[in-house]
């Protein structure tokens, strides 16, 4: 819990805390209020400038002499470009080659060198060559107890900004941003309920549930890039089992639903991975506490025109 309390201290003064906004139609249907805490209007359009900018203000300076490298879906590489350029230090991102253009260009936009290869299974062996070859230092997406502990200041805001929250919904990926909250929570709030949400097609935690670790999927299937990681992490997962209450998934038709009700009815547009809590609910997915209000975390909005259009 320190470490994540020394992470919103290092991050304050570059990073503001996002909206907690109601979403009515919702909380007319479940008869409580349910909160949407919209890091689509983070810096770089998602969460994950929080953990990247942890993790560079904590970097030695042998860690960031040979310059960075990641494996990014796209909001990864977008923060991780973002929080490096603001102290000079260069980075490689490799990403699938079907990743989204607009992220693909926006990290370009920032200085990053992007390289375009296979699925998210060969971008990783890729990048660790390149990590070998170039002496590049990697920054893991989400299983870096640094990175951990910058998307834990997400928990944080959500819990001051929501004191009457019993349950907080959150997309899960490779598990970084779970972690964290359940860090926060446990500390300040250990009878809520931390409900992690995963597209069908991506359970990559579920699948180390049940197989008592973290296990690589053979593929993935979901429009939900963002949460498309294959394999969670030897740091996200111990942490999933000691604070997350429970594992839901969703569909993808679930999924465009979701999307169309954040676009018409509370107004927002994001990208389909953070839809996945909104999802959840309105399929009743979840096993919610029987009273309280219930924080959905809306993770990220990077998304261009054309893959927009596929939702409305």
């Amino acid at each position: 819990m320190s470490d994540v309390q020394h992470a919103r201290e290092r991050i304050a003064e570059a990073l503001a805390p996002t909206p907690l906004l109601l979403d009515q139609t919702l909380s007319e249907r479940l008869g409580r209020r349910v909160w949407l805490k919209v890091e689509s209007f983070q810096h770089t359009g998602s969460f994950k400038a929080r953990g990247a900018l942890n993790w560079l203000r904590t970097a030695s300076d042998e860690e960031l002499a040979g310059g960075l490298g990641a494996v990014s879906a796209g909001n990864h590489a977008l923060a991780l470009a973002w929080a490096a350029r603001r102290t000079g230090v260069p980075v490689t991102i490799v990403m699938p080659e079907n990743a989204s253009p607009f992220k693909v260009e926006g990290s370009r936009a920032l200085g990053a060198e992007v390289i375009l290869h296979g699925d998210i299974n060969a971008a990783w062996a890729l990048m660790h060559r390149l990590v070998e070859e170039r002496g590049l230092t990697l920054v893991h997406p989400y299983d870096d107890p640094r990175i951990i502990a910058g998307q834990g200041t997400l928990g944080l805001e959500s819990l001051e900004q929501a004191p009457d929250a019993q349950a907080i919904l959150c997309p899960v990926g490779g598990g970084g941003l779970i972690g964290g909250i359940g860090v926060a929570s446990s500390a300040w709030r250990p009878e809520l309920s931390l409900i992690g949400v995963e597209p069908r097609g991506a359970a990559s935690m579920a699948h180390a549930w049940s197989q008592g670790g973290p296990a690589r999927l053979d593929g993935i299937a979901s429009c939900a890039k963002s949460l498309a990681a294959a394999i969670v992490g030897e740091h996200t997962y111990p942490l999933s089992r000691r604070h997350v209450t429970e594992l839901v998934a969703v569909d993808e038709d679930a999924i465009h639903r979701a999307m169309r009700h954040l676009l018409y009815q509370a107004k927002l547009v994001v990208e389909p991975g953070a839809a996945v809590g909104v999802a959840a609910l309105l399929e009743g997915g979840a096993t919610l506490p029987s009273h309280g209000d219930v924080v959905v975390v809306v993770t990220g909005g990077n998304l261009g025109g054309e893959e927009l259009a596929e939702f409305l």
